[in-house]
């Protein structure tokens, strides 16, 4: 599990964080399916695969990003309350351990 400075390091600057190969693969690849206005193309995957990525793992990455953007947009449209930082971290939590398939 990731600790929380480098959580802020890898939002800070993804290029600079400490983080696998595997990680920082994964997630430039959901920055740019996020934040970017370029398709993401096979050249990506295969990226992802030749760093030892399984094709599973990259569509759960792809999945989760999508579900959370999703998420953020309708959050944002519709102005929702945003709970305190205690209440995200026992979700966190409960995801980390049930995962996120319940």
């Amino acid at each position: 599990m990731l600790g929380e400075a480098t959580v802020q390091a890898a939002l800070a600057d993804l290029d600079k964080a400490v983080l696998s190969p595997q990680l920082r693969a994964t997630l430039a690849l959901l920055r740019k399916v996020t934040r970017q206005h370029e398709a993401v193309t096979a050249a990506d995957m295969k990226a992802l695969l030749a760093l030892g990525l399984s094709r599973p793992q990259i569509e759960d990455a792809l999945l989760v990003g999508y579900a959370f953007n999703v998420i953020t947009r309708l959050a944002d449209a519709f102005h929702f309350h945003v709970g305190p930082r205690a209440a995200f971290d026992v979700s966190a939590k409960m995801l980390l351990t049930r995962g996120y398939l319940l």
